[in-house]
């Protein structure tokens, strides 16, 4: 049943639309780009109607693919520097020697110059380049407290990067605490795709490990000796987990994988694996039933979710649902 309304220009009257996925076609600056959106269209006649709320993430849309092809840091990022660095709006342009207001502004949508963007991409990217900005230009700041306080922060994730060996640890609780009736089968192709479209959209890996072209899937072998007990039963799920170890970007992938990907069965899982690259690459030649422990090259599996993301114009995490469902179609038919 639809419940949302609007007026439509060939019915003459307010009516109930549906909203659908399609490729947009806008202009900035001259210069025309593609990209994935969303419509409206009326329910009685199948003409495309206005939404102010869906024209206006079109645009959003719009402007992240400009700032893709341009090189331009995402407003997704900019938002999550005050919060990873714990450092105010204000207090972070005084820092890097702006005008007060610049940063904000670029939080509310301004477009950074591509000087600016560097910059703040480099701040994102590299903490220990953030603590080298804080301690040259600490006088900029109107408060010792604001030093201090985003000191202690940086110095927090430096230690985190010094300790990656539980990153893949503090993943599979996530998974656990989030999704319902997971199975190790299922597990194990969740925490592919995470690495996959993680690299994708980062351009690093978010684990260290490495997984193996097993004869049902992708296998990361210390999480399957911690878990090979259940067989085929789902794993008993985690009761509580402290969501802040992960940064707004790590969360999103997790979330989108959860969303897009484990709402299917392990065996539908391991089928989208086996219909992809890096596992049919890995497993080269081998007979279909035959074990192995070859390892997945990071190099081959970066390489791969890249060409996903390209392929489908994936501009945010949420847009791996495209994908996912396209997949999922490839093995029906």
């Amino acid at each position: 049943m639809y419940i949302n309304k609007t007026f439509c220009e060939e019915c003459r009257k307010d009516v109930e639309y549906m909203v659908e996925t399609a490729i947009i076609k806008g202009k900035i600056k001259g210069d025309e780009y593609e990209y994935i959106g969303k419509k409206a269209v009326c329910t009685k006649c199948g003409s495309e109607v206005y939404v102010t709320d869906i024209e206006d993430k079109n645009l959003k849309n719009l402007y992240d693919m400009y700032r893709q092809k341009k090189g331009i840091i995402s407003l997704e990022k900019i938002l999550e520097i005050p919060q990873k660095y714990n450092i105010g709006k204000r207090p972070l342009s005084l820092l890097l020697g702006w005008g007060e207001m610049t940063f904000t502004r670029y939080c509310e949508g301004d477009m950074p110059t591509k000087q600016y963007s560097d910059i703040l991409q480099k701040i994102y990217d590299d903490p220990a380049y953030y603590k080298e900005l804080l301690e040259k230009n600490k006088e900029n700041l109107k408060s010792p407290q604001a030093y201090e306080k985003s000191k202690r922060k940086v110095q927090e994730l430096l230690g985190e990067e010094n300790n990656t060996g539980s990153k893949l640890d503090l993943i599979v609780q996530y998974l656990l605490y989030k999704c319902e009736d997971i199975t190790p089968l299922a597990l194990q192709k969740a925490l592919y795709y995470v690495q996959g479209f993680f690299y994708a959209f980062e351009g690093r890996f978010l684990f260290e490990e490495d997984c193996e072209a097993w004869i049902h899937g992708p296998v990361y072998r210390d999480v399957y000796n911690r878990y090979s007990s259940y067989r085929f039963d789902p794993i008993e799920s985690v009761e509580d987990f402290d969501e802040s170890v992960f940064t707004t970007s790590e969360k999103a992938i997790l979330d989108s994988v959860i969303k897009n990907f484990c709402c299917y069965s392990g065996k539908i899982l391991e089928k989208f694996t086996h219909m992809e690259k890096p596992w049919k690459h890995t497993r080269g030649d081998l007979p279909v039933n035959a074990n192995s422990n070859r390892i997945i090259p990071k190099e081959l599996l970066g390489e791969y979710f890249i060409a996903v993301k390209e392929k489908f114009s994936m501009l945010t995490p949420g847009d791996i649902e495209v994908y996912s469902k396209y997949i999922f179609e490839q093995i029906k038919g």
